[in-house]
């Protein structure tokens, strides 16, 4: 037996006796756990699957032991990834620090703050958020005007960020502030952390058109922030930006099929409300199905080709730079066949008429749109495959990909 098939045999076992049976099932609505300060657990099987997972490092399995992690490598990594897919193993936590900063404050971060910060990430101690994206500095992100005011041995932070996901519940934010007024807008923003708890932090949640409260705006007055939590070099937070942004449409991409309801399968649905007739509409309707079930399956295997060429070294930043606007254009797709397959049934919301996955469909076709935006909007993303995949030369400076 190879080495890889031991770690296989080893680590199937392990997970067939630490993940209890309840965490094997789709995660409902709202069924997530996030990482924190406060961690809301269900029930008991899913804080023990959390705790279980957190004390093997396998929160962050490829981060290095000395920070936490698990200190698997690459191929390691993905057969764990392979494994908890195959078992059907719901995610012990969620946390956007892991998904994003950590990996930045891993190539960035001084030694003192990679001890500081990722071990409590590593362990789900701290939930954190992202403060980039302004009231005026969307896609133009490097317009921003959150600024951080030189006050000594500290910053001062006056300003606001906007469609701050989970703002509201969370312990610390990673955010991007101007630091020299007077440089050209990309040379002077710098990437600093801070605690949501701080005096002058204000947070205020933004209703979303699924009936959730995910975004918030967040206002920044007079906020004092320590030197020591500046990230990088001063004024060069847009490399750092840069670097992030790249880990951002990974994780927009692995949120995408944790938070949507993925786990419905389209053709036994199309199925179930599509009758095998003869009728146009109902032969269209389930070409449409079977195309976007292709679409979708064809997406996993260029995942999995992904996962193979950068285990050998290979460069896949361009398949990383797609996978975000694929998949969540996938989604989107993958709704409205759903919602034109429901019929008059996709009208369901809260009504004890329709069922629970009627109205889970609903919403998840809402929630399809909104992850269309996040994390970049989909025509952001095909700058960027422009510029950085395909070469194409540089359009209008400044935009949130450059």
């Amino acid at each position: 037996m190879s080495e890889m098939d031991a770690f296989r045999a080893e680590t199937r076992a392990w997970l067939d006796v630490n993940c209890p049976p309840s965490m094997r099932t789709p995660t409902p609505d709202g069924g997530l756990v996030w990482g924190g300060r406060q961690v809301d657990f269900q029930s008991e099987e899913q804080r023990l699957w959390f705790e279980r997972m957190r004390d093997k490092g396998w929160f962050c399995p490829d981060w290095p032991e000395a920070y936490g992690g698990g200190g698997l490598n690459p191929e390691q990594n993905a057969i764990l990834e392979a494994e908890m897919r195959r078992m059907r193993c719901r995610p012990p936590q969620i946390n956007l620090g892991i998904w994003m900063l950590g990996p930045v404050l891993l190539e960035y971060g001084s030694e003192e703050q990679k001890q500081r910060f990722l071990r409590p990430m590593a362990r789900g101690e701290i939930r954190w958020c992202q403060g980039f994206s302004e009231p005026n500095a969307g896609s133009d992100l490097a317009s921003l005007k959150t600024t951080a005011r030189d006050a000594g041995d500290h910053y001062v932070i006056d300003g606001s960020k906007i469609w701050t996901s989970y703002g509201d519940k969370s312990d610390w934010m990673y955010a991007l502030v101007r630091t020299d007024p007077h440089a050209p807008k990309h040379l002077g923003i710098s990437l600093i952390v801070l605690d949501m708890r701080s005096p002058g932090v204000s947070v205020a949640p933004i209703d979303l058109i699924s009936g959730k409260s995910a975004f918030c705006q967040v206002f920044f007055d007079g906020v004092k922030v320590p030197k020591d939590q500046l990230i990088g070099p001063l004024n060069g937070g847009w490399t750092l930006a840069k670097r992030l942004l790249q880990h951002e449409r990974k994780a927009m991409s692995k949120f995408g099929e944790i938070s949507l309801p993925t786990h419905f399968h389209l053709l036994p649905l199309i199925e179930r409300y599509v009758p095998a007739s003869t009728r146009p509409a109902d032969v269209a309707l389930r070409a449409r199905a079977s195309a976007v079930a292709m679409d979708e399956h064809a997406y996993a295997l260029t995942v999995q080709r992904m996962g193979e060429e950068a285990r050998v070294g290979r460069d896949v930043s361009g398949l990383m730079a797609i996978m975000k606007l694929v998949h969540t254009e996938q989604e989107r797709d993958k709704f409205e066949v759903l919602l034109d397959a429901l019929g008059h049934r996709a009208l369901g919301w809260e009504c004890d008429e329709f069922t629970e996955q009627e109205k889970a469909i609903t919403k998840g076709w809402l929630g399809s749109f909104a992850l269309t935006i996040s994390g970049g909007a989909s025509e952001i993303q095909l700058n960027v495959i422009a510029k950085r995949v395909l070469g194409l030369p540089d359009g209008k400076q400044g935009d949130k990909q450059s």
